[in-house]
């Protein structure tokens, strides 16, 4: 994570909740920041000081949600979309690098590992 961070955060003045909110958005569209937060594993107040951070600097839209009028949709800017198509490449190409001396089976078996602890660390209802 670290490793990737510093991709964005060095040239780019990203921090990491920022990079999420961009990452999601770009992958996903539009969305409320309650869904932000759950894709990101994220909580309300984080994924609210990336928006504000990512909105002042022109990377973000927030309109109104015509779905529920007690929240609003955040989307990528035109700039937000650049960043991404810059960043995104970046970043995939020092995962490739980091991930590069493992084979095609333990790759596999680390995410099914990661998932196994991603679901017994999630709460229960």
């Amino acid at each position: 994570s670290d490793a990737v961070a510093a991709t964005y955060s060095t040239t780019h003045k990203l921090k990491t909740p920022e990079w999420r909110v961009v990452a999601v958005l770009a992958e996903d569209g539009a969305l409320t920041p309650l869904a932000i937060g759950q894709r990101t594993r994220m909580d309300k107040v984080t994924v609210s000081r990336a928006a504000m951070s990512l909105i002042e600097r022109g990377l973000l839209r927030r309109t109104p949600n015509a779905a529920d009028q007690r929240s609003h949709l955040l989307s990528l800017s035109v700039s937000g979309q650049a960043l991404y198509k810059e960043v995104a490449p970046e970043a995939l190409a020092v995962e490739a690098r980091i991930f590069d001396g493992f084979s095609l089976e333990e790759r596999q078996t680390l995410c099914a590992l990661l998932m196994r602890a991603q679901q017994a660390a999630a709460p229960k209802d």
